[in-house]
């Protein structure tokens, strides 16, 4: 098993190799928040053009329905009731405002769900909320290898030269 960065796992890294591993992972943290900022505004135009679509059904369904509906309806309604035409006629009228109340509700209703989803918002804040764990991240002290550490002699000699 490896490292990101193609090390040994348990292996000692340089400096370089945990910033280029840091680096890497950044990153695939900011590309991973780009796909869901995507994903989220996705989520937002559908939903805002499904009630776009609502609305030009309810437009579409009180325009074009009117006549023929209208004429079905009320002469239905003389049919059963035997009233005056004209009664029957603006029953049928009133119906079809109704369906179109209810259509234009259903537009409402997804009109409120895309402006209350606060998608990008809640990407904004994760992003921001990366950041300052980042800001504030400390390295864990370690000890220095043997081979690593300085002989005091050698040190005494560049303190005494400076």
């Amino acid at each position: 098993m490896s490292a990101p960065d193609g090390s040994p796992v348990g292996a000692e890294r340089s400096i370089g190799q945990l910033f280029a591993s840091a680096t890497t992972e950044m990153s695939s943290l900011v590309h991973d928040e780009i796909a869901l900022a995507k994903a989220q505004l996705k989520q937002d135009v559908k939903r805002g053009a499904i009630s776009g679509g609502a609305f030009a059904v309810a437009g579409a369904v009180l325009i074009f329905s009117l006549p023929m509906l209208s004429f079905a309806l009320a002469y239905g309604i003389r049919t059963w009731s035997h009233w005056n035409l004209a009664l029957c006629f603006l029953l049928s009228f009133a119906a079809n405002v109704l369906l179109a109340v209810g259509l234009a509700l259903i537009g409402v209703v997804f009109a409120k769900k895309a402006k209350k989803s606060k998608g990008p918002q809640k990407v904004a804040a994760s992003v921001k909320e990366t950041a300052g764990v980042l800001q504030n991240a400390k390295p864990h002290p370690r000890e220095l290898p043997a081979q690593d550490r300085v002989p005091e002699a050698i040190e005494a000699v560049a303190r005494s030269s400076s």
